[in-house]
């Protein structure tokens, strides 16, 4: 309700009140002022990233991922089934007419039921006045109304390629994300209220974002996830005490101080992804699992790898698993003189331990005592939306810009595409937060973690992307690595596997299907969360469950195998060190990594780590 105005106050009458409007023509010109400094900043930051380069428009690729042969098709099936056309456009009318029916109503004064309302885990809509203000209400449901019929008039289609159909549904959400009401100024009611409650003042912290963020993008929009500068690896993150005892071009060997007077003889080697930073498995002591698993009287090394550049673009996968997995183990055995190293793969750390173990098996090489798989993948065959990412068009556009890199993708590349998984959450999200609302991006180390991304060598990830996503080559049976070709079925040693409920980056169900593959006895165990914590769970957290079977039989399907499977509240870690310690051998004093015969090169978490993209 607009406040009501006392006419004889606006000439200023005996109390001695300063004129009518003054404050507010004050107001609205410090609002113009701010607005005009705003567009200018934006501007600026828009023609700076146009100056750096040059010709960028004319080379642009309007359709990067192959998306409009998909849309022709799924068009072309819903063009032959008009009917279903006809009845999909009728619901919608009917959605729009009880949505202006209940407007109606609601401005006679009745209360109604909205007729279309927000999932509950959507944050977009959060904020009370897209209830409360009938104008942004009905924006909402409209949004909601047409977004939610555009989604499940592509998903309905049939009769059409399955990916062709995957694929526009993937991008037709990415778009509808996109054109929510919220992304936009003028009709995102918080956005609006903080640009009138501080005169403009946020959209000029918003704009003087979105310049830093084109800046450090390198004229490319790099969203802010969080406050990078209050972290330091080594300081804030990272912080595990122990030694760099071994280094080579791929990886540093970080080996970590002891914390118990023994230790189990057979060693603890993990393979992290290299298309992240290690110490996502050490951000924080209360959630480090380095620091539970030294706890837990393990001798725990781990890969730290390098953020190649463009001297290593020819580097191979078979580099990797002979200069990395096979010399990591092999410079494990010496430091603790022992015959066998348990090893644990992460994500693509443990596609490469996988093929690394087949090809050792076939060498006739016994150094792993037991392997761990944190949601790693062997059969891509049900990898999830990333496979989107691997179409003839994705790859060329990939290959092209790894070229114009001198060889490399970017790590802000491979952030780009895990973000676009989760847009409202990763992309818009941020954009409204930081853009319009002009708020600082909050500081939180996991998210910190999550844009220090590394570079991705071209030979290297041209050979992962092709004979794993797209042909599926280790599943088939027809991976060829040093002039042999690989079988999983020829793993026999004892495996462990953890998959997450809802991951979104190696599916459950993929994981499942590759662990059906190894010749060897498979425990398998379902945890909840996703990609991350559902790895990162420390005990004391007492968060989310774990499910394990009640045999240790793999069922054919991974839905027979929950039918069967058992659920327990909090952390799979000690489940884990369950199966681990009694494979492990006796107890010996615990080892210094300064006191083994490999020279120690420095102190965690070693320089490879700390090199940024």
């Amino acid at each position: 309700m607009a406040a009501e105005i006392d006419p004889g106050s606006a000439q200023g009458g005996a109390s001695g009140a300063p004129p009518f409007g003054s404050e507010q023509r004050d107001a609205m010109e410090q609002l113009s002022q701010n607005l005009a400094r705003a567009a200018f900043t934006a501007q600026s930051a828009m023609l700076q990233a146009v100056s750096r380069q040059p010709g960028q428009a004319l080379k642009l690729n309007t359709d990067p991922m192959g998306v409009a042969p998909a849309m022709a098709e799924v068009m072309g099936g819903l063009a032959s089934h008009p009917d279903r056309l006809m009845r999909a456009q009728a619901e919608l009318f009917a959605g729009y007419m009880n949505l202006w029916s209940a407007a109606t109503l609601r401005a006679l004064g009745e209360r109604t039921a909205p007729v279309a309302s927000p999932d509950k885990s959507d944050k977009r809509f959060k904020d009370p006045d897209w209830s409360a203000n009938p104008v942004f209400d009905i924006l909402k449901q409209s949004y909601l109304l047409t977004s939610g019929w555009m989604n499940a008039l592509v998903g309905g289609v049939e009769d059409v390629d399955p990916e062709a159909k995957r694929r526009v549904e993937f991008f037709t959400k990415m778009l509808t994300d996109a054109f929510s009401p919220s992304n936009f100024l003028l009709s995102n009611p918080a956005a609006l209220k903080a640009a009138l409650e501080s005169k403009g003042e946020s959209l000029v912290r918003g704009a003087e974002q979105f310049a830093r963020d084109m800046e450090r993008g390198g004229g490319q929009l790099a969203i802010s996830l969080t406050d990078v500068d209050r972290f330091e690896v080594g300081v804030d993150v990272a912080t595990a005490p122990g030694k760099v005892v071994y280094r080579n071009r791929l990886f540093e060997l970080l080996q970590f101080s002891p914390t118990t007077e023994t230790v189990h003889e057979v060693p603890l080697l993990i393979f992290p992804p290299w298309i992240n930073k290690y110490y996502i498995l050490d951000l924080r002591p209360e959630n480090s699992m380095i620091r539970w698993l030294t706890g837990q009287g393990f001798t725990v090394f781990v890969t730290a790898w390098v953020n190649p550049g463009p001297e290593l673009k020819d580097v191979t996968f078979e580099d990797y698993v002979r200069e990395g997995a096979f010399e990591a183990i092999a410079q494990v055995k010496r430091q603790c003189a022992t015959e066998q190293v348990h090893a644990v793969g992460y994500c693509i750390g443990g596609t490469m331990l996988s093929t690394a173990l087949a090809l050792m098996a076939q060498e006739g090489e016994g150094s792993v005592a037991s392997v761990t798989f944190f949601a790693a993948q062997q059969d891509f065959s049900e990898a999830g939306d990333l496979l989107l990412f691997t179409n003839d068009a994705a790859m060329a556009g990939i290959e092209s810009r790894m070229d114009a890199a001198g060889g490399v993708l970017p790590g802000m590349a491979m952030a780009d595409t895990f973000n676009m998984l989760r847009a409202n959450d990763l992309i818009w999200s941020p954009f409204v937060n930081n853009y319009l609302l002009g708020k600082a991006p909050t500081a939180f180390d996991l998210l910190f973690w999550n844009s220090d991304q590394t570079r991705m060598p071209k030979t290297l990830h041209l050979f992962y992307l092709e004979n794993f996503y797209r042909q599926n080559r280790l599943a088939k049976g027809e991976l060829e690595l040093a002039g042999r070709r690989l079988s999983l079925g020829d793993v026999t040693v004892p495996v462990f596997a953890q998959a997450a409920e809802a991951d979104h980056i190696a599916p459950y169900r993929s994981v499942y299907r590759g662990l059906r593959l190894f010749g060897g006895p498979v425990t398998f165990m379902l945890a909840g969360s996703g990609h991350i914590a559902g790895v990162v769970n420390p005990p004391g957290a007492q968060k989310y469950q774990h499910w394990i079977h009640r045999d240790e039989h793999l069922p054919d399907t991974v839905e027979a195998w929950r039918a069967n499977a058992d659920e327990f509240p909090g952390s799979w870690w000690p489940r884990w060190m369950d199966w681990l310690k009694p494979q492990s051998g006796g107890q010996v004093p615990a080892r210094d990594p300064a006191a083994g015969p490999l020279e120690v090169l420095g102190d965690a978490p070693g320089e490879y780590v700390k090199v940024r993209s």
